[in-house]
């Protein structure tokens, strides 16, 4: 097509091709950030749905690939009233890198169960204070999650016969050292 480059899509000349191609660029440079972050979360879900066992989903298109096994291993991470300590690192690292922060919780919420309320939130602040700007930004959307209400219904750990030390709960003084994070953060 005259006046355009070979896919069709940028002119070439004119007024408007800068800002075209300046906003093509930009368009460019938003897909490689978010292709980033998704190859780590990809990585992430792949290795929570490894040690749940359900396989790696190689038939799912790698754009939807993360998705669909955190999906996958949502409901049976929950339906454990306890998880392995190999579990814990990985669901966080997870929550942390899952760019979606509706989703978060569906690693949070296990690792909250499992392994407490108290030892979550210790190690989102340790990304608060010591990650990337990445994880710094994760671990703030999955903050958010870990307050999730601890109910029976959701885990066999807090049921009627269930047992739980609630010092694995106890969070005040991580959440206040979280707001005195933050704060340092902003200045």
């Amino acid at each position: 097509m005259p006046g355009h480059d070979e896919s069709g899509s940028l002119p070439h000349s004119g007024e408007g091709t800068l800002i075209v191609r300046r906003e093509h660029g930009l368009l460019q440079a938003r897909l490689a950030v978010r292709n980033q972050h998704h190859r780590p979360f990809l990585a992430c879900a792949t290795e929570v749905a490894r040690l749940m066992h359900l396989g790696e989903a190689p038939d799912v298109p790698e754009a939807r690939r993360a998705r669909h096994l955190a999906h996958a291993v949502r409901k049976p991470l929950l339906e454990r009233a306890h998880l392995p300590e190999e579990f814990f690192a990985p669901l966080l690292t997870a929550a942390v890198y899952d760019p979606d922060p509706s989703f978060c919780r569906w690693f949070v919420e296990p690792a909250v169960y499992a392994f407490g309320r108290r030892r979550v939130m210790t190690t989102l602040l340790d990304n608060l204070r010591a990650g990337t700007h990445a994880e710094q930004a994760g671990a703030k959307r999955a903050w958010y999650c870990a307050h999730v209400p601890l109910r029976a219904d959701r885990s066999p750990a807090y049921a009627p016969g269930g047992s739980r030390d609630p010092a694995l709960d106890e969070s005040r003084d991580v959440m206040e050292e979280w707001r005195e994070a933050l704060q340092r953060s902003a200045m």
